[in-house]
């Protein structure tokens, strides 16, 4: 017999481009007390794993990717389905699954693999997809003249949701907030908006909305061209997946050993924020500091950083990692000033 909606497994993708709070959303939903055993798989771009070091508080599951970009490269398309059918295999059913996908991953090949294979497609049902947009920092990656030639991970993010949510509303303006909504509302017509502040939000606005479903129906209904003034963009299941990254952007991975001084880290940063950070899209690391019995992360948007202690160590193994994600970056010279900053043995 086939399963109904009801039956299957729901399946939301959080996209968003770097920095967007993807990963503050997944702790804020993993920590709230709504009862369900959720599965987590994240895609990193780049060399090291940070985001599941990361996601804090949990005793969900968190399967993490490193192997590639999810959107194109063949081998991390083969892992992803490897580990939905891995968890569709255990005997103890899932409430939720939720991919959450790099910061430079086009979404539509991912939402493709609920549709195209078959034996994912009869036991799971594409949710939708969920879109966080920085409001202080997206305009410029939507305006990103370096990347006209090629895929703009930014657009493609915000055409292929069904819900968007404008986060970080605290450190932006109404009129940069209003301008932001304006240019969602033009790339994708059909989409809830919805804001947030350190992504907190209802999770009713973004988990179960069988979106997809619905969109079938409202395709078949509306004529998506009547009139209106917008680039039609095809759905999932119908559009080609192939498309290139800025071969510029890269990102750098850094592991070191020891301790770290906080106040040389504090130093260097502020370097780091009063230099040009305009190709910087992306700082994230986790933090052993010596004398202290925290564990320390760092967050960075461009010129947007924060270096801060965030939960006891406890029985984790100590360690200092970052990545680095940004255009034309030097490998040498960022190692070099994170070795700087290690505190005497």
């Amino acid at each position: 017999m086939q399963k109904t909606v009801k039956d299957k497994i729901p399946v939301t993708v959080l996209t968003g481009f770097l920095g967007a709070g993807k990963t503050t959303l997944l702790n804020y939903i993993l920590r709230e007390n709504h009862g369900m055993k959720i599965a987590v798989i994240e895609n990193e771009f780049g060399e090291i794993g940070i985001d599941g070091d990361l996601v804090i508080g949990s005793t969900e599951e968190i399967f993490e990717m490193t192997n590639g970009c999810v959107c194109c490269v063949a081998e991390a398309r083969d892992d992803l389905l490897r580990v939905i059918r891995q968890l569709l295999d255990r005997p103890d059913r899932l409430d939720h699954i939720i991919i959450e996908t790099s910061g430079l991953a086009d979404p539509y090949p991912v939402a493709q693999t609920f549709f195209l294979d078959d034996p994912i497609r009869d036991e799971t049902n594409l949710d939708g997809v969920i879109a966080l947009v920085d409001a202080k920092h997206i305009l410029r990656h939507l305006d990103d003249a370096d990347v006209d030639a090629l895929d703009n991970q930014a657009v493609d993010q915000i055409v292929c949701a069904d819900r968007i949510v404008i986060n970080k509303v605290d450190i932006a303006t109404e009129a940069e907030i209003a301008e932001v909504t304006r240019r969602v509302k033009k790339l994708n017509e059909t989409a809830e908006i919805v804001r947030s502040s350190f992504a907190q939000i209802d999770l009713g606005k973004i988990l179960g909305l069988a979106a997809f479903d619905r969109n079938r129906t409202m395709a078949a209904e509306i004529d998506l061209d009547g009139g209106h003034d917008h680039v039609h963009h095809p759905a999932p299941w119908d559009r080609d997946a192939s498309h290139s990254h800025d071969a510029s952007v890269s990102s750098v991975g850094i592991e070191l050993q020891g301790h770290m001084d906080p106040a040389a880290m504090t130093r260097w940063l502020d370097e780091i924020r009063h230099s040009d950070t305009a190709d910087l899209f992306r700082m994230k690391g986790i933090f052993s500091v010596k004398g202290d019995d925290y564990c320390y992360v760092l967050h960075g948007v461009h010129g947007e950083i924060e270096f801060r202690p965030n939960h006891p160590w406890a029985d984790e193994p100590r360690c200092n990692k970052m990545i680095v994600i940004g255009r034309n970056l030097d490998r040498n010279t960022l190692t070099q000033n994170l070795k700087k900053c290690l505190a005497a043995a």
